[in-house]
């Protein structure tokens, strides 16, 4: 992935929006387990950082996806994993179907105000029944004149307490579970929603909620494209997110590895320095090298996908980054967090609320075993009986 002028000054801007507008509030936002949405995204809306590979005539800058994995990267700096989560799902999570799909009305509508910063977003798809396997979904939105009405729950919303509007995922048809299902805008001040806050494991400054609705209206022109073509364009939407969340992790993980190795060369024990044993720098050296393997693979991905989007290959290779992703965030925290003995242990070591943050990479977004499964269909060595 080549690195342009234009690269390096998306990054300085990145860089230095997280270290004057972000990390100095992370420790608060942490606390109160939730951050001022509205806030953050007017200021990365004015910098133009909200729509990178948005159409020009909706309010983005229409670069290619290049220019989106240096932003995510840079994100890395921030001091938690909650922030780029939240901005991530606003970027690359729940606007790629409503720019590439949604009408010219419904883009002026959400997306361009969107862009701008002045609403927040949400992207809704998993249940309290249906996480990773994304065709079981429930909720249902059935026709009623121009309306969808829509009844059913939606899990693990990033952004759910504070989102204007969502990206809905729900059953419009009978047919098969691949094609009886549709996206939808659904604003967040309708009669008939209820939001619940759900607490984490780790995430904390980014608000996640359970979200209900009974009997929700919305108007049928609220659609991203054709009715029934949810699946398809939830499954192109996913190649971003994981290409976001694995690119995401990329300077994280460079950061704990410095902090680490800078943290055991002042430790002593017997006599020397933790970081004068063989067996610490070359794992920090090991891991170092595994970061390194990772970016590649992200970098190239990037490139196939700026080629052609829709190439089966971006979908494997995009599955690989975010599978590789989830196990070395496991392997890399745990790994440094040793080193830190017990002050590792404590709560607030970066390395504790590393390794409690970043636990989600194989979780969320599709989990480890998801990922498996998708690669292994794409090597033809799935078992015919699980190909669905």
């Amino acid at each position: 992935m080549q690195q342009t002028q234009e690269h390096r000054a998306i990054r300085q801007t990145v860089r230095k929006f997280v270290e004057q507008e972000l990390n100095p509030h992370i420790d608060a936002w942490e606390a109160a387990e939730i951050f001022p949405a509205r806030e953050v995204f007017r200021k990365l809306g004015e910098l133009g950082l909200l729509g990178i590979t948005k159409p020009s005539e909706f309010g983005g800058l229409g670069l290619d996806a290049s220019f989106s994995v240096a932003f995510a990267e840079e994100l890395g700096h921030c001091t938690c994993g909650a922030l780029p989560m939240a901005i991530g799902v606003v970027t690359d999570m729940a606007t790629p179907a409503l720019a590439r799909f949604g009408s010219d009305e419904l883009r002026r509508e959400f997306l361009a105000p969107t862009l701008t910063g002045e609403r927040v977003c949400s992207i809704a798809v998993s249940e309290p029944g249906a996480g990773s396997d994304v065709a079981s979904v429930t909720t249902t939105a059935r026709r009623d004149g121009d309306d969808y009405v829509i009844d059913g729950s939606k899990m693990w919303i990033t952004n759910g307490m504070q989102a204007d509007w969502i990206c809905l995922l729900a059953n419009t048809g009978e047919g098969p579970a691949h094609a009886n299902k549709s996206l939808i805008i659904v604003p967040m001040d309708r009669p008939g929603i209820t939001r619940s806050k759900i607490r984490k494991l780790g995430m904390w400054a980014s608000d996640t909620a359970q979200l209900f609705f009974d009997g929700v209206r919305v108007p049928t022109r609220f659609r991203i494209g054709d009715e029934g073509r949810g699946f398809a364009m939830q499954m192109q939407q996913f190649q971003e997110e994981r290409l976001f969340v694995s690119a995401s992790t990329l300077v994280t993980f460079d950061r704990l590895i410095a902090q680490t190795a800078e943290y055991t060369r002042q430790r002593k024990a017997f006599g020397q320095s933790i970081l004068d044993n063989q067996s610490v720098h070359f794992r920090l050296a090991e891991l170092q090298t595994e970061v390194e393997s990772l970016r590649a693979l992200i970098y190239r991905t990037v490139g196939m996908y700026i080629e052609n989007k829709d190439d089966p290959e971006v979908v494997k290779l995009a599955s690989m980054c975010k599978l590789k992703s989830g196990r070395l965030a496991r392997e890399l925290v745990d790994g440094c967090l040793q080193y830190w003995g017990g002050m590792g242990f404590t709560w607030d070591n970066p390395v504790a609320r590393a390794y409690r943050d970043l636990r989600l990479g194989s979780i969320g977004g599709g989990a480890d075993e998801v990922m498996l499964g998708i690669i292994s269909k794409a090597m033809g060595t799935l078992p015919r009986k699980a190909r669905g």
